[in-house]
C-alpha cells in the first residue's frame, strides 16, 4: 500500500521531561545585544535548576539557531552544553529546518532516545532576531572602484524565497487568493490572537513557562567566563514584550505590505529575541515521574514554496495516518503564526474548531524567533493537554522554502 510522502518518526519510549523558555521580547528590545548562545546557556541552567536534573545525567545536546547572530554562532551548541554543566565528553550537535528547527530538534533527540543511543538528551534553541548581521558576500577580495557595494539587511534578506521569486509575505497572499480570504477576515484572526494573549497573561498562564532573566555570569572550569547583560537600568526580564491590546479596529489602520494584500504588520508574526530548552528522556529511566508529555510521533512533508504556509497541512495529515489517529482525536493544536492569512488557511483545509487552535494566542500576538518557536509550542501545548485534561495534542509550523512539521504528543496524566 502507499503511503503519503514524507519523514515520520515514531516513539514509544520517549518523553518530555520538562521545558522552559525565555520571555519572547521585541526586536530592539532588552534582549538585542545579548549573543543567542548565552539566552541558550541561561535557559538551560535554568532549566536544569527547576527539574532537579543533574546536567550531568545528559548523554547528548541538540541545538539550533538560523541566524549568525555573533562571530561564535558556530559553537552554539556546544557551549549551551558546556557551560550548562553538560559533561566535557557529551557531544553536541547543530541542526537547521527553519522556522521547524525546534520540532526538527526533539525528533532527533526522539530517535536517539528511541534507539538506545542516548537516555536523557538536553534540547535548546535560541534566536536573536535583533543581532541579525548586515552582510556582505562578494567582498572577500576587496572593493573595486565603480562597483556595487554590495552589504544587505540578512534578516529582511532571508524572508526572500529566489526558487519562487517572492517573500514570505507574498506565500500568505498567495494562500489568502487561494482561500479566499480577505482583510477583515485576517485582522480579525490577529486580533483575537492578541485578545487571547492578553487573557492568558492576565491569568498568569505564561509565567508557568518562563524563565525570568537577570544580569549573570557563566563559569566554565578550565575556560573562559561568558556573561548575559541587560541594558542600563533594566533589572529583570520577566514577560513576553509584545503581547498587547490590539483592537481589530486598530489593525485595520494598518497598511498592507504588498499592495492590495492581506497580510499587515499587525497580523503577521511579531519579531522577537529569545530561546528555550526541553529534557527529552527515556520513559523507562523516570518511574514514577510526571513528565511533562510523552513524544508520540513527529513528521516533515515539502509543499509548493509559494504556497509555503500550507506546510502543516499535509505534515498534520501524515502524523495522523500514521499514528492511527484522526483530527477528532487532537484536543488542542498549536500552529505557528508566521502569518494570519497562512494560519487560517491551514485552519480551512483541515477544518479544525476555533476552540481547539492556538488558545492562548499564537506568534501574532507573542513573536516567533525562528528556530525556538517549536520548541515553545509544543511546551505551551503539553501544559493546554494537562491543565484541560486532554490525551492529545498536534504542534506545527509552515516552513520557509515549502515544508511543514508537526509533533504529537499525549499528556501522560490523561483520565478519560
Amino acid at each position: 500500500m502507499s503511503r503519503a510522502a514524507g519523514l515520520y518518526s515514531a516513539f514509544d519510549e520517549v518523553c518530555l521531561v520538562d521545558a522552559l523558555r525565555t520571555p519572547w521580547v521585541d526586536l530592539g528590545g532588552a534582549l538585542a545585544q545579548v549573543s543567542p548562545i548565552d539566552l541558550g546557556i541561561a535557559v538551560a541552567r535554568g532549566l536544569f535548576a527547576r527539574s532537579g536534573i543533574d546536567a550531568a545525567a545528559v548523554d547528548s545536546v541538540i541545538a539550533g539557531s538560523m541566524a549568525q547572530a555573533s562571530f561564535d554562532a558556530y559553537f552554539l551548541p556546544r557551549h549551551i552544553g558546556l557551560y550548562s554543566g553538560v559533561p566535557q565528553a557529551v557531544p553536541a550537535l547543530a541542526v537547521q529546518r527553519i522556522c521547524g528547527t525546534g520540532f526538527e530538534i526533539l525528533r532527533q533527540a526522539g530517535e536517539q532516545i528511541e534507539h538506545g543511543r542516548a537516555g536523557l538528551v538536553l534540547c535548546a534553541a535560541s534566536e536573536s532576531m535583533s543581532r541579525n548581521p548586515i552582510a556582505a558576500y562578494t567582498h572577500r577580495d576587496g572593493f573595486r572602484l565603480g562597483a556595487p557595494v554590495e552589504f544587505k539587511d540578512f534578516l529582511w534578506e532571508a524572508l526572500f524565497d529566489p526558487a519562487a521569486g517572492i517573500d514570505m509575505l507574498q506565500t500568505a497572499e498567495n494562500l489568502a487568493r487561494l482561500y479566499g480570504l480577505d482583510r477583515e477576515t485576517v485582522d480579525r484572526f490577529a486580533a483575537q490572537s492578541f485578545a487571547r494573549a492578553v487573557a492568558a497573561e492576565e491569568a498568569g498562564w505564561f509565567a508557568g513557562e518562563i524563565l525570568p532573566l537577570e544580569r549573570a555570569r557563566f563559569a566554565l572550569a578550565g575556560g573562559c567566563e561568558r556573561s548575559l547583560e541587560l541594558p542600563r537600568g533594566v533589572e529583570t526580564v520577566e514577560r513576553d514584550s509584545h503581547v498587547r491590546a490590539s483592537s481589530f479596529e486598530a489593525l485595520q489602520r494598518l497598511r498592507a505590505v504588498h499592495a492590495g494584500g492581506v497580510q499587515t504588520a499587525g497580523n503577521s508574526c511579531a519579531v522577537v529575541d529569545g530561546a528555550a530548552a526541553a529534557l527529552v528522556g527515556a520513559c523507562r529511566d523516570f518511574p514514577g515521574a510526571r513528565p511533562l508529555a510523552w513524544l508520540r510521533a513527529a513528521s516533515a512533508c515539502g509543499v509548493a514554496p509559494e504556497f509555503m504556509g500550507i506546510g502543516p497541512v499535509p505534515a498534520i495529515r501524515l502524523l495522523l495516518e500514521r499514528s492511527a489517529l484522526t483530527l477528532a482525536d487532537i484536543g488542542r493544536f498549536e500552529i505557528n503564526e508566521a502569518q494570519g492569512a497562512q494560519v487560517l488557511a491551514v485552519q480551512r483545509e483541515l477544518e479544525i474548531d476555533e476552540d481547539r487552535l492556538n488558545v492562548h494566542g499564537g506568534a501574532i500576538a507573542l513573536g516567533h524567533p525562528l528556530a525556538a518557536t517549536g520548541l515553545r509550542l509544543t511546551l505551551t501545548l503539553a501544559r493546554q493537554l494537562r491543565a484541560a485534561n486532554l490525551r492529545y495534542g498536534v504542534a506545527a509550523a509552515c516552513i520557509g522554502g515549502g515544508q511543514g512539521m508537526a509533533v504529537l504528543i499525549e499528556n501522560p496524566d490523561y483520565r478519560g
